[in-house]
């Protein structure tokens, strides 16, 4: 696996970020700037060979520098900051090393508790580790220059962001009276825009529940399954809580599949509680999950297409189910889990992953619209705008055009009688895709 599947990024219709890859474009020079330093790392021209390194994970937004990355020469050293999130990466390379860290609390300020959860951490990672300068708990990395490459470089740095992002945000959710260090950089968003997520969250919770009571009395558990997980995934996805309800949430679906031995019913339950937590939420503390941040590394490994392709396929077997059982009442949200799992779930190239995003913005077009996005389906007629929906298939074909030579989406074999059909053809269109690069 080629470390630049790790840096994928798709185009978003609106200013909007939605779910948790990188919200901006890679650089139009990544690839060239990857060569580079690859070449200097050869010659063992260190500090120019981190440099191109570091420039070709700079991203974009409008073709302007996303200030992700920034870095400076200073008395034969090359100084840089990385931004992930909750974490700022500091580091200083010499021709000899690289050293990185990134502050997480005040030594002080560390419970027993939270200690003991900084030492387990140590010992899941494999190239970055914790400390304690006496003053701040640390994360920090050490290489030795002599026989790295930019693929050997990438994955320590990557893991290094990652868990600094992921343990500040968990220990802003477990540990809420401890101060985070280091985090100016964390912009607010917008309190309109935080009244318009959290109106909508309590109106999805509230139409899952009407739906809860149009389900038959028996054997229900699984449709169950569906309604709740397809909420959770939503709200991930859509609204993008970080802190706290992320933590909760991505705890939930966790225990959800990974508890072989509890019952459905049992499982059911506990998403029906935390569910009924977010639906009790006021506004204030719903608003203490949110930020806007810089990204430079996606959390989530790429997968393999024929793994989306087996789920797509799994899950389009049980709609034919439940369809042939007369319980239309849950496809339409088996079709809407589908996309959400996957994007929540998978890995995917930059083209795939815009083709899911078009899907839920259409699945999902009364939210889309009230962000005054690009609408492509019309709730009130009920009525899908094809013509909008082919040109913006043609556009993703025409941009991985130079990456995926073979890449064809047959719109003409789009079904836009209704929703219902139109998803089912969408997914099969979904599966039938050729992604073998030049």
């Amino acid at each position: 696996m080629s470390w630049l599947d790790f840096f994928q990024t798709t185009e978003s219709t609106c200013n909007i970020h939605f779910g948790r890859g990188i919200h901006a474009q890679i650089s139009p020079k990544e690839e060239e700037l990857f060569n580079k330093s690859y070449e200097a790392f050869e010659k063992k021209e260190i500090l120019d060979a981190y440099a191109y390194f570091f420039e070709s994970l700079i991203n974009y937004n409008e073709d302007t520098p996303n200030e992700n990355i920034t870095m400076k020469y200073e008395d034969k050293k090359l100084l840089f900051s990385i931004f992930q999130g909750c974490a700022k990466i500091e580091g200083t390379i010499t021709n000899e090393s690289l050293y990185a860290e990134a502050s997480i609390v005040k030594s002080s300020d560390a419970s027993v508790a939270l200690k003991r959860y900084i030492l387990e951490r140590n010992y899941q990672l494999t190239y970055a580790n914790y400390f304690s300068d006496k003053e701040y708990i640390k994360i920090k990395l050490y290489q030795d220059n002599i026989t790295l490459s930019p693929q050997k470089i990438f994955f320590p740095l990557r893991e290094l962001a990652l868990n600094a992002d992921f343990d500040k945000e968990h220990i802003q959710s477990e540990f809420s009276d401890i101060t985070l260090q280091e985090t100016t950089h964390l912009k607010p968003l917008p309190e309109a825009e935080l009244k318009m997520k959290y109106t909508f969250m309590q109106k999805w919770i509230e139409e899952l529940e009407a739906k809860l009571l149009t389900l038959p009395s028996n054997d229900n558990s699984g449709m169950q399954s569906f309604l709740y997980l397809n909420i959770l995934f939503k709200i991930d996805y859509l609204l993008v809580p970080k802190f706290k309800i992320y933590q909760q949430l991505s705890k939930k679906v966790q225990e959800y599949f990974s508890n072989e031995n509890g019952t459905i019913e049992a499982k059911n339950e506990e998403l029906r509680k935390y569910l009924i937590k977010l639906k009790e939420l006021e506004f204030d503390e719903f608003s203490e999950n949110f930020y806007e941040a810089k990204y430079t590394f996606n959390p989530i490994e790429k997968s393999p297409y024929d793994d989306i392709v087996t789920f797509i396929n799994e899950s389009l077997s049980k709609i034919r189910w439940y369809k042939n059982n007369r319980y239309p009442q849950v496809i339409p949200t088996i079709y809407s889990y589908i996309a959400f799992h996957s994007l929540y779930n998978y890995g995917m190239n930059s083209v795939l992953k815009e083709l899911f995003h078009m899907l839920v913005s259409i699945q999902n077009a009364h939210f889309i619209e009230t962000l005054e996005c690009s609408v492509l389906y019309d709730t009130k007629t009920e009525t899908l705008n094809k013509k909008a929906i082919i040109n913006r298939l043609k556009s993703i074909t025409e941009k991985a055009q130079d990456k995926y030579k073979s890449l064809a989406i047959f719109s003409d074999d789009l079904n836009f009688d209704s929703l219902e059909a139109f998803n089912y053809s969408y997914y099969t269109m979904l599966k039938n895709l050729d992604f073998e690069e030049l």
